[in-house]
């Protein structure tokens, strides 16, 4: 059992919390991390590079020399891949690069996150990021506590913490149902609403 000490929105201690989740050192998978952050870079890529073979070059109706007497290779066509202005081999076409992530293996990469966070003193459980929705304000704040670079993840997605997180230099702030195991990885701190957290811990009993 994991016990988690909770913030009040000013940052001082207002109680703790317990898990049956395990979180200690031993609940870190480094490989399931590391698969479901090279399936969110691989989900990332556009994959859009595009060439055309020959069948897709317009033109090419016409032989372009007779079969004989040239002293030159035969040819058929002139959009052939042996022509200049022809088509391409083994080019690439457009595909998605997405790649699949067993559930289960999902809920152990956020819950090695989580733990990693724990362990590290770098997870911030607050019970309710307050803020105005100036990002001047949220940078004094996250700034006067030391908690930059940060993550922030809230209960509600029309927070405004969300917002005035947009332009943080070295912070961002997500809903928990958006929560990304690559963002989480991406900042030091970890600063989390307490109902988003018993979200996640729900999802990994």
């Amino acid at each position: 059992m994991a016990e988690i000490k909770v913030l009040n929105s000013k940052f001082e201690t207002a109680g703790n919390i317990k898990t049956d989740v395990a979180l200690d050192a031993e609940a870190i998978s480094v490989p399931a991390v590391h698969q479901v952050v090279k399936a969110t870079l691989a989900g990332r890529r556009q994959g859009n590079a595009s060439t055309k073979t020959k069948g897709f070059v317009s033109g090419g109706g016409i032989k372009p020399f007779k079969q004989k007497g040239t002293g030159r290779a035969r040819q058929g066509s002139t959009r052939s891949i042996l022509m200049p202005g022809g088509g391409t081999a083994f080019g690439p076409s457009p595909r998605s690069y997405e790649q699949k992530v067993n559930k289960k293996m999902a809920l152990k990469a956020i819950q090695s996150v989580v733990a990693d966070k724990l362990q590290a003193g770098k997870l911030t459980v607050v019970q309710k990021i307050e803020s105005t929705g100036k990002t001047k304000d949220m940078f004094a704040l996250l700034n006067g506590k030391g908690l930059l670079p940060a993550l922030l993840v809230t209960a509600d997605r029309d927070s405004l913490a969300i917002r005035a997180a947009k332009n943080l230099q070295h912070g961002k702030a997500i809903a928990v149902e958006g929560f990304s195991v690559y963002e989480a990885l991406r900042f030091e701190n970890l600063v989390i609403e307490q109902e988003a957290l018993e979200t996640l811990l729900k999802k990994l009993v």
